[in-house]
């Protein structure tokens, strides 16, 4: 019996109802936003070199706690007095990609990662019928004759640094004028094509070139300066392989690889935003994985 009565003292001193705090509409919101900022933060560290330093960090985390644990002093001394240098030692170790996450950040829509918008909404379109079957026509045609190609569509972000990096054009699209542009030994060949609308804005455009480690070492420098420029904007870019003529499309820092012209046409229609959309549609998933090729 007394063992019962210690027990029960023991619940109501330690699991009583009348210590569990109120929960609020704020208290809810501010879960929401910490949940929403740790995904985030554990996708970038995934996504990025600093999975591995991470993990490094954690090894020795683990060795502090061990020298606090047995008290060694002269460890616990070297740790306390490197603390702040070794914060801006991180802080110099991440800076590409604690620039590439706040610019991530930035573009991001974070009100659709909560909620699902329904309400139809016009969007203006971007650029017309006649500019998709242009650029399909001319991709594929280069493909088949083995011709190199680099072809930018601006979106939302403007592409302005990198037009200045090359020659002024704003031609209207063509097939005959892009295939002319990266003919061999043509001045124009060399470098990207910048697209803005229904017009070539710009040839001969320079694009960083990514760093990401899971590029096929087959890939050249043309596939990573179309995944380079993906990485920093929201451009879509449509690479032409000089080697195989096949064609691929970069967006969003993934390259999609060996697309059929149907669904190069398709990835297209949708970048237009032509017709009506609804939140549902938005969420789906912009390109589909291409035959033979691999998203990465």
């Amino acid at each position: 019996m007394a063992d019962q009565t210690n027990l029960m003292e023991f619940i109501q001193k330690y699991i009583s109802f009348d210590s569990i705090p109120m929960m609020v509409s704020t208290d809810f919101i501010e879960i929401l936003i910490i949940t929403f900022l740790i995904y985030e933060l554990m996708v970038w560290i995934k996504n990025t070199k600093a999975w591995s330093l991470l993990r490094g960090m954690v090894i020795i985390a683990v060795f502090i706690t061990l020298a606090y644990l047995f008290q060694m002093n002269t460890i616990i001394w070297i740790v306390r007095n490197l603390l702040n240098v070794a914060i801006m030692a991180l802080v110099v170790i991440f800076q590409p990609e604690l620039r590439k996450a706040l610019d991530v950040l930035g573009r991001k829509n974070i009100l659709s990662d909560f909620v699902a918008f329904n309400i139809s909404q016009n969007i203006d379109e971007r650029f017309s019928d006649r500019t998709v079957n242009e650029i399909t026509k001319a991709c594929y045609e280069m493909g088949r004759e083995r011709t190199g190609a680099l072809i930018v569509i601006e979106q939302n972000e403007p592409l302005s640094e990198y037009e200045r990096t090359g020659i002024e054009l704003d031609s209207i699209v063509s097939s005959q004028l892009l295939i002319n542009i990266f003919e061999h030994n043509t001045p124009l060949h060399d470098g990207a094509v910048i697209v803005r609308g229904n017009r070539v804005t710009s040839a001969t455009c320079y694009l960083p070139l990514s760093d990401n480690m899971e590029l096929s070492k087959e890939l050249g420098t043309r596939h990573r300066a179309g995944v380079g420029i993906s990485e920093v904007t929201d451009s879509l870019t449509i690479i032409v392989s000089e080697e195989s003529g096949r064609v691929s499309v970069a967006y969003e820092g993934r390259l999609y690889r060996n697309l059929e012209a149907s669904e190069l046409k398709e990835h297209l229609i949708r970048l237009q935003n032509k017709t009506k959309k609804t939140g549902d549609e938005k969420k789906g998933l912009f390109f589909r994985r291409g035959k033979g090729g691999d998203a990465l």
